[in-house]
């Protein structure tokens, strides 16, 4: 095994009150991809700061490597006084660093280098701190964050370059598909501990699951000895005459032991408030569409969406889906079509930007409007107190200031002011950003859940995988055009689709280029005969009636995914059926060019 180029041991470091680490540590050796885990508050950004260098612990072992290079990834970048992006992504790069690797990693990142720093927004300012930290190609790369506020095909595009970087990476995300696809170890940030899994995180879940279950039956076993002990210094014969010091110091420990766990940290308890049940036709839009000055964002585009739809909007950034989404919730007015909206919507909206966020307010004050001390949550009125315990905030933050709180914090009080309100429409936009994986799960399950409409935005795949039933996107992702389709299930249905109608337009082009070819026909045809094989005489015959049977069978796959809640129900089932149908298409497509390869010859040999 190579030798470690970073290790903590046994760090400690407290602000005032509990513990933040007790006993963390983190090592990392060449070759590794370690994603670091665990709740928002759980220390991660802290930890990862004092692998960099910019915390010093209160005590605990930090060893690096004297030669090798560690670049981090802040949340919040700090610009300075660079004048222009150039300058500053520049500015990470080492003696004998290559400077047109900063040129590449912007190209590919989406900017020129010649922007203001200081006029960037989120996602850029994203993209050019992470040209930055990359440019070097350090020992170590640590990254926050690193998916926040950037587009899938930027989400995409940094997998493929992290996966082929010689840097050993720490990374923190919420994202669970970029996990899955970087990390091949995972450490697991824990009430101030940590613990190390030498797989990746797409194993994390379960093994973090059958942790807590035997930590879980160990507090159970050494409650039930504590009985034990208890009850034979009671009545054991030994107790009666003499006390076993000895023994009755071991019970005091496991007493301490026992009273001083500290188990994990809860999960929120919430759900939507639902509002009275909107009309059945809650969207319809017939030929919308949206230009600023000369460019397109929404060509003529029409939807009906129905009571109980999720729908996903995914895109670059860029693209139009913000205009969209504010189009179809009547927030925006078409340059030409129809908008109509529903009976009895009630709206709730959580917004990216968190732009309805006052600093200076107090959680109290925010949660119920400064309307006293409590709020009402499902017909119950709930003093403030207890609401805001249900996702996970103390009661001695009640008169906190909104701007003491971190981001994770913050998404989670706009969600807990979002579930209070009454509600059969919801619209989230990039309801992820900054929430941790738990708090993701409970996001997941009221989206999933929820009796209303849902219409959202996000990057995040794997969310949009386990909550929408349709995702509209646009028709050319790679240079946007104001087209925009409709597709049914998730991301991943829609990629699937995607290739399915990609494939069958390589078979018309092909098919096309070979009727039009007058020479030699093409190569993987069959060969001319004076009359055609008993074998191909027999396929020219049955493939029809081979792709009527797969076409029945893609009919039958189709009714049962029409139904609006069968993602909701049963998503294994739903994503088996949808490739089920891709391999059926694919079937087909290939069935179709046999068969008219077969047809030409014949009509060929006919003369």
């Amino acid at each position: 095994m190579a030798p470690p180029i970073l290790k903590l041991d046994d760090i400690f470091l407290s602000f005032g009150g509990p513990p933040l680490l007790a006993g963390a540590g983190l090592q990392v050796e060449p070759g590794d991809r370690i994603s670091l885990v665990g709740r928002n508050g759980s220390g991660k950004s802290t930890l990862m700061k004092i692998a960099a260098g910019m915390v010093e612990p209160q005590s605990g072992e930090v060893f690096r490597h004297p030669n090798a290079t560690i670049r981090y990834l802040e949340q919040a970048p700090d610009f300075g006084s660079y004048s222009t992006v150039q300058a500053y992504a520049e500015s990470g790069l080492g003696p004998g660093d290559d400077p047109y690797r900063v040129t590449y990693l912007l190209e590919h990142l989406g900017l020129t280098g010649e922007e203001d720093p200081n006029t960037l927004s989120g996602g850029e300012a994203r993209r050019a701190a992470l040209a930055r930290v990359m440019a070097p190609e350090p020992d170590i790369l640590m990254l926050d964050e690193p998916t926040n506020h950037l587009d899938l095909p930027t989400i995409e595009w940094l997998e493929d370059e992290l996966r082929k970087s010689r840097s050993a990476l720490v990374v923190i995300s919420h994202d669970r598909r970029f996990l899955e696809k970087v990390s091949n170890a995972t450490v697991w940030l824990d009430r101030g501990t940590s613990r190390r899994l030498d797989r990746g995180f797409g194993h994390f879940e379960v093994w973090r699951d059958e942790v807590l279950e035997a930590e879980e039956l160990e507090q159970h076993k050494l409650g039930k000895a504590i009985e034990r002990e208890e009850h034979w210094l009671r009545y054991g014969v030994t107790a009666r005459r003499k006390r076993n010091m000895r023994r009755l110091g071991d019970l005091h420990t496991m007493r301490s032991s026992y009273r001083g766990h500290k188990g994990p940290q809860g999960t929120i308890q919430a759900q939507a408030t639902e509002g009275r049940e909107s009309g059945k036709l809650v969207v319809e839009a017939e030929n919308i569409t949206k230009s600023y000055e000369d460019r397109a964002i929404v060509a003529p585009f029409s939807i009906r969406v129905h009571r109980g739809d999720r729908i996903g909007l995914v895109g670059p950034n860029g693209a139009g889906k913000t205009t969209l989404l504010k189009m179809l919730t009547g927030q925006l007015v078409p340059d030409s079509g129809m908008i109509k909206l529903g009976t009895n919507l009630e709206i709730a909206t959580l917004d990216q930007k968190r732009e309805d966020l006052d600093p200076e307010d107090t959680l109290s004050h925010y949660l119920t409007d400064g309307r006293g001390e409590t709020l009402l949550v499902n017909g119950e009125q709930r003093h403030v107190a207890g609401y805001m315990k249900d996702f996970l905030f103390q009661p001695e933050q009640i008169r906190t200031p909104i701007k003491n709180l971190s981001g994770g914090e913050r998404a989670r009080l706009m969600l807990a002011r979002m579930m209070a309100k009454p509600s059969n429409l919801l619209i989230l936009d990039e309801p992820t950003n900054d929430l941790d994986i738990e708090t993701l799960d409970l996001l997941q399950e009221i989206v999933a859940g929820y009796n209303g409409t849902v219409i959202l935005v996000s990057h995040d795949r794997d969310f949009l995988d386990r909550t929408v039933t349709s995702t509209i996107a646009p028709a050319n992702p790679d240079a946007p055009d104001g087209r925009w389709i409709e597709y049914a299930g998730g991301y991943t249905d829609m990629l699937a689709q995607r290739k399915g109608a990609a494939d069958e337009r390589r078979r018309v082009e092909k098919a096309e280029k070979t009727r039009s070819d007058t020479g030699a026909p093409a190569a993987d045809a069959p060969k001319r005969k004076g009359k055609l094989s008993y074998k191909q005489t027999f396929a020219l015959e049955n493939l029809p009636k081979e792709m009527a049977k797969a076409e029945a069978e893609i009919a039958i796959r189709e009714k049962k995914m029409a139904d609006p809640n069968f993602f909701a129900k049963d998503p294994a089932g739903f994503n088996k059926l949808a490739a089920e149908m891709e391999k059926l298409r694919a079937s087909i497509a290939k069935m179709e060019e046999e068969w008219l390869e077969l047809e030409m010859l014949r009509e060929e040999i006919e003369g």
